[in-house]
């Protein structure tokens, strides 16, 4: 059997609407299209209005006393959750961690390059965990690690304004740090 590595698109996430034959209460607080209450109705009277008007009946607030519903073409409202969600979801950014690696024998072209990165990472609002990692002979001295981190953080924040979310620490033979904007 094949196992398909294709990432699928996720479904958005509405609530469960109960509608017509499926609400269950014996009265409901009935509201229009337009969102104005009509009054209590029993839900045999309710779903006879609601195909008269050829519309949906649906329970939008089941825990109230007594429970919600509205008179709508269900179609629509639930594209227009759906659409609420995507933009709800195109709007928002998941912070990540973005490693920029050093060393101790960086040049300073080098390090340019990685200041250019991390200030893009970091304008974008995701995280820079600076590393070093130590190789041979570098694990004796520790503390040229420990300064070039500290020249990495003095130059991006002359650029950008940042603080340490965690300051360098040595795990190991890697010496690590997470920078991140300050607000």
């Amino acid at each position: 059997m094949r196992i398909s590595r294709k990432k699928r698109p996720d479904k958005p996430l509405i609530p469960h609407y109960n509608l017509n034959e499926r609400i269950k209460v014996e009265k409901l607080r009935l509201l229009d299209a337009e969102g104005k209450n009509i009054g209590v109705f029993s839900t045999p009277e309710a779903i006879a209005l609601a195909q008269e008007q050829e519309l949906d009946l649906v329970e939008i607030n089941p825990k109230a006393d007594p429970p919600v519903a509205k008179l709508i073409d269900f179609a629509k409202f639930k594209y227009q959750k759906e659409k609420e969600i995507r933009k709800q979801k195109s709007s928002s950014h998941v912070s990540d961690i973005k490693g920029v690696r050093l060393s101790i024998r960086i040049s300073e072209h080098d390090m340019n390059i990685r200041l250019t990165q991390a200030v893009k990472f970091i304008e974008r609002g995701d995280k820079v965990k600076p590393e070093i990692l130590l190789k041979g002979r570098e694990n004796a001295r520790p503390e040229f690690a420990f300064d070039v981190i500290k020249k990495f953080f003095t130059l991006l924040n002359e650029k950008i304004k940042v603080k340490y979310e965690q300051d360098p620490t040595k795990q190991g033979n890697k010496i690590t740090s997470i920078i991140i904007k300050l607000t």
